[in-house]
């Protein structure tokens, strides 16, 4: 058994950790009851075509439009969207008032490719680092020896940079980088998004899936890009839900979106 991460809040020396080299590893923090909970139900995410057919909507819109089930439609994802030690801890990076963006669900097969080098801010002009957007990074199974490990390059997230200006890197070895390739069930990892890091897979040890979900929110005050074109309806349906909660009454408010660009 290994030791869960119990936060009331973040200390000092997380808090300093997180502004300097942009992420902060989570070991554990997740129950174990809803880690089993939304591992079931990425399987019938993935298995059932939901998947699939939330990222044709996502890419023709016009055509599929707004799809039946989200991935926070599904019970455990949407308690894990808004899981109250998870959402303390947001608050205490973003502050006040912050929104959610989106969240993906996905099982990475064995022989799934790497991922390169990018980051994941959403703003449209690179050099609007005003605000402070993260992505909490939930590893349900952890990350073993046989599995892609997460390489993150420390303090990439100061600098003023397009989220593909990496990727000629590919998974390559970076000077400086850390990489995460033993972590405990249930552990998360909150990146801030402007953090450069990639996925490197280790085709050599084909070990079993890696059960990953990923959420994101958004600091309060300007007005953020939304990355699905139904993003209105994805936030009316989150609201309609409830999940939010009595504490976190602008966690799915529009105004912190701008309108949708369809990406060129």
């Amino acid at each position: 058994m290994h030791t869960r991460t119990r936060l009331s809040g973040l200390d000092d020396t997380q808090r300093a950790r997180f502004e300097e080299s942009g992420f902060l590893v989570l070991p554990g923090f997740l129950p174990d009851d809803l880690v089993t909970r939304v591992k079931q139900e990425v399987d019938t995410w993935v298995d059932t075509g939901l998947r699939a057919r939330s990222i044709a909507s996502a890419l023709a819109y016009d055509t599929h439009g707004v799809p039946d089930v989200m991935e926070f439609d599904l019970p455990a994802h949407g308690e894990l969207l808004a899981h109250e030690p998870l959402l303390q801890v947001v608050g205490e990076l973003l502050g006040p008032g912050f929104g959610f963006h989106h969240m993906h669900s996905d099982r990475h097969a064995p022989d799934l490719p790497g991922k390169g080098w990018h980051h994941d801010y959403e703003q449209s002009v690179q050099s609007r680092r005003t605000h402070t957007m993260l992505h909490a990074l939930h590893y349900l199974d952890g990350i073993d020896s046989d599995m892609a490990g997460l390489a993150v390059l420390p303090g990439s997230h100061r600098e003023v940079a397009g989220k593909t200006a990496c990727a000629h890197l590919g998974t390559s070895v970076l000077p400086g980088e850390v990489y995460l390739e033993e972590l405990p069930a249930g552990s998360t990892v909150l990146l801030h998004s402007a953090l450069f890091h990639a996925r490197r897979a280790k085709p050599e040890f084909p070990g079993r899936p890696r059960y990953f979900v990923d959420s994101s929110y958004c600091q309060a005050g300007t007005a953020w890009p939304p990355v699905k074109p139904y993003w209105r309806e994805m936030l009316a349906r989150a609201r309609q839900l409830g999940l939010a909660g009595p504490h976190w009454p602008d966690l799915f408010a529009e105004h912190h979106f701008s309108e949708y660009t369809k990406p060129e």
